[in-house]
C-alpha cells in the first residue's frame, strides 16, 4: 500500500497492497477497498464501504457516510461500489437505511463529475454519467448508459430508465423514460435520444423501433395504456420497445411526458 505520511488508516480497513492513498486521506476500519484503486488527498472512506478494483477517487470525495435521513438510527447499512469509477471532486455516496435497501449501490466504469450526490439506498447502473453537481434522492434507480446532467434533481424513488438522457439543470419528479432526451424545471420529454442511441451503437432497427413507439406514446390520440397495446401490435421482436414497455407498465410513480 502506498500511502502518503500523512493519511490515516485505521486497523480493521482491509486495502490491497497496490491501493494509492494520498495526503491527509482516511480510510476508516472496516472499509475494503480493491487493487488498482487510487485516493487522492483528503477522501475519507467510511467502514461501511466495500470498493472493487481500479476506482479513482479525487480530493474531497466522502464515501460511506450517514444517509441524510431523520429516520435513521445507526442501523448497520453499507455502500457497494463495483470497479472502473471515476468520482471526481468533492463527490458524495451515502449508506443505505434499515427502512430501504440496507446499502446503497453502484456498478461498474460510471464516472460522476465533481460534487455529484448519490443518496440513501440508489441503485446506480453501469455506463452511466453524472454531469456536475448532479444529485440524486434517496431509493432512486438510475439504469445502464443514463445520463443526468448538470445540476439537475431526481427526487427520491424515481426511476430512470437505460440510455435516458437528463439535461443541465432539470427537475425530475417522477420517472424518466429509457432512451429519451428529458429536460426542464419541470422535465418534459423531446423524443428519443436519437444522437445517444447512435453512438451507442443500437441497430437501425431498434431506433427505428423506439421512435415509432414515441410516436404510439406522445402524438397519437391514445391514452397510455392504448397506446401500450399497440405497440404490442405492431412492434415485435425487438427486445428495446420490450423493455421500455415493461418499464412503462412498472412505474410507480407515472413516467414524464
Amino acid at each position: 500500500m502506498k500511502a502518503h505520511p500523512t493519511a490515516i488508516v485505521e486497523d480493521g480497513a482491509e486495502i490491497a497492497v497496490d491501493v494509492e492513498i494520498g495526503p491527509f486521506s482516511i480510510i476508516h476500519s472496516g472499509a475494503s477497498i480493491d487493487s488498482g484503486c487510487v485516493i487522492e488527498s483528503h477522501v475519507v472512506i467510511h467502514g461501511t464501504a466495500s470498493i472493487g478494483p481500479n476506482n479513482r477517487f479525487h480530493q474531497g470525495c466522502a464515501i460511506g457516510d450517514l444517509p441524510q435521513d431523520i429516520s435513521y438510527d445507526g442501523e448497520p447499512t453499507t455502500v457497494e461500489i463495483g470497479r472502473d469509477n471515476i468520482f471526481r471532486e468533492f463527490c458524495t455516496v451515502h449508506r443505505g437505511t434499515a427502512k430501504g435497501l440496507q446499502r446503497t449501490v453502484i456498478g461498474d466504469r460510471n464516472f460522476f463529475m465533481a460534487y455529484s450526490h448519490i443518496a440513501h439506498d440508489c441503485i446506480v447502473g453501469n455506463d452511466t454519467l453524472f454531469g456536475n453537481a448532479g444529485s440524486i434522492a434517496g431509493h432512486a434507480v438510475i439504469e445502464d448508459h443514463a445520463t443526468v446532467g448538470p445540476f439537475s434533481g431526481v427526487h427520491q424513488h424515481c426511476h430512470v430508465g437505460a440510455h435516458g438522457w437528463i439535461g443541465a439543470y432539470s427537475v425530475v419528479t417522477k420517472d424518466v423514460l429509457p432512451y429519451s432526451k428529458t429536460v426542464g424545471n419541470r422535465a418534459r420529454v423531446f423524443g428519443p435520444n436519437m444522437v445517444g442511441l447512435q453512438r451507442k451503437g443500437l441497430s437501425p432497427e431498434a431506433i427505428k423501433g423506439i421512435r415509432k413507439a414515441y410516436r404510439f406514446i406522445f402524438q397519437s390520440k391514445l391514452n397510455t395504456s392504448q397506446a401500450l397495446e399497440k405497440i404490442e401490435e405492431e412492434i415485435k421482436g425487438l427486445p428495446e420497445v420490450d423493455y421500455m414497455v415493461q418499464f412503462i407498465r412498472s412505474s410507480k410513480r407515472g413516467i414524464i411526458k
